[in-house]
């Protein structure tokens, strides 16, 4: 009888890919017509995400069981050669190791290529090792891709300095929003990729991901973009985005206890990402842990609610900051240039996002108003990253973007006392509320502004 119970939640009617072992969405065909941007506001993620299989525990729990094993034993001697030629996978219910397939991590990626809309995805250490790896699977040595000038300093540093030594990778870096510089940086033949963020860290210029995803396939590219920054808000692969990255570790974690990322894509590049003789995953090793994978499953399910506070909250109070005359940056306001952009892209009830960011003038001032800020006022903690229940504060331009150059940055759009703030939600909007205004009647900033 309990062997009989085992072997029902083992498989319960899972739709496995045959290729290479990755599973696949249940709702995998249903999405992928939205995948080229037509209808996308009927598709809700929530809904997406709950039309995912649950998966039980060993035991019948309401949780599934966690899979920490690295190895896994085989009935048979001739099960690892099978294994290992591709006739036994995932798809078989067969593992062999972990750093290639895990249950547990393969249970969160389901729900991941639901959320996003794709035919498969797959959990990977960190956010910036699941960039790499992507576009190290698409470009070859020698290769060339184009990309947003507003990125994050990390993946900045990777494109400009690592892949250019390490493999020769040349990259052209542009204003994103001008799509006929875009199209004009494209060589065909020769460009393999347009890479750039849903909206960009910490700019929040919002990309008008249909009309990219068009210019990139019509000159033969894949596009990939970033999604860290707008999980439910924005769902590129249903725009025409042919990968998706995130960070984990950021809203859809939520915690701020967890570093992992993810690759969003088709069967066949998140498969090839798998490769035992050619994957970038596989190969260079970015592995998810398994109790890592169990965390983030466990908490997806409430990522909509936490997004439509995020996003509330910040809404509220850069339309209260904006009253007072401070310079804010976010796309929830209608004089944020892409904000009509957004409203046509975006899903439905998620808002504009859960960050903004204020210009206090300084690297000075911003180190002035963030210390007020934590340490007098108790609105939010002086920190990188974001997506964290409590509102975290960083002055980008010397900490997330440091890796970029006075140029670079300013091409960016980082200027030196840009603020960013990540909304958090603990507390009443009117107690924190109450914290932020202080800090901006002490330091008179809302004066500073009408003078200038």
């Amino acid at each position: 009888m309990a062997d009989t119970f085992v072997k029902v939640n083992a498989n319960n009617g899972n739709k496995r890919s045959h290729e290479n072992g990755v599973v696949e969405s249940k709702d995998a065909k249903k999405l992928q017509k939205y995948s080229n941007g037509n209808d996308h506001h009927n598709v809700d993620p929530a809904a997406a995400l709950a039309d995912v299989r649950h998966e039980f525990g060993e035991h019948g729990g309401v949780n599934m069981s966690i899979e920490p094993s690295a190895t896994y034993t085989v009935m048979e001697p001739d099960h690892l050669r099978q294994m290992f030629v591709g006739e036994r996978g995932p798809h078989t219910d067969s593992f062999v190791y972990s750093r290639h397939f895990n249950p547990t991590v393969l249970n969160l990626s389901r729900k991941l290529a639901a959320l996003e809309g794709t035919e498969a995805a797959y959990g990977t250490a960190s956010g910036m090792s699941a960039i790499a790896c992507a576009l190290l699977q698409l470009l070859n040595c020698g290769g060339h891709l184009v990309a947003s000038s507003t990125l994050y300093g990390g993946t900045h540093s990777l494109i400009e300095h690592f892949l250019a030594r390490t493999c020769n990778i040349t990259a052209t870096f542009v204003d994103i929003a001008d799509l006929e510089e875009v199209e004009n940086a494209i060589v065909e033949g020769k460009t393999k990729v347009l890479y750039f963020e849903s909206m960009a860290n910490p700019s929040l210029k919002v990309s008008n991901i249909p009309e990219l995803a068009r210019i990139g396939h019509k000159k033969g590219v894949t596009v990939v973009v970033d999604n860290t920054f707008a999980p439910m808000v924005i769902s590129p692969a249903r725009l025409g985005a042919d990968v998706v990255i995130h960070s984990l570790t950021k809203f859809i974690s939520g915690g701020g206890d967890i570093i992992a990322g993810a690759v969003c894509g088709t069967k066949s590049f998140v498969n090839s990402l798998m490769d035992l003789q050619q994957g970038g995953v596989m190969l260079l090793g970015p592995t998810m842990n398994a109790k890592v994978a169990f965390e983030i499953s466990e908490r997806i399910p409430h990522l909509a609610i936490r997004m439509k506070e995020h996003s509330r909250r910040a809404l509220e109070y850069a339309t209260r900051l904006k009253k007072l005359g401070i310079k804010v940056l976010y796309p929830g306001l209608e004089d944020h240039p892409q904000h009509e952009l957004l409203k046509s892209i975006g899903n439905k009830e998620y808002g504009f996002g859960g960050i903004l960011c204020i210009d206090v003038g300084s690297a000075a001032k911003a180190n002035q108003v963030m210390n007020y800020l934590q340490n007098y006022s108790q609105f939010g903690f002086m920190a990188v990253s974001l997506g964290y229940y409590e509102t975290l504060i960083s002055c980008s331009g010397s900490s997330t973007s440091s890796e970029m150059n006075e140029e670079e940055q300013k091409r960016a759009g980082i200027t030196p006392g840009l603020v960013r703030i990540s909304v958090g939600y603990v507390g009443t909007l009117e107690q924190k509320w109450s914290q932020l205004e202080k800090a901006v009647t002490k330091f008179n900033l809302e004066n500073e502004k009408k003078e200038k």
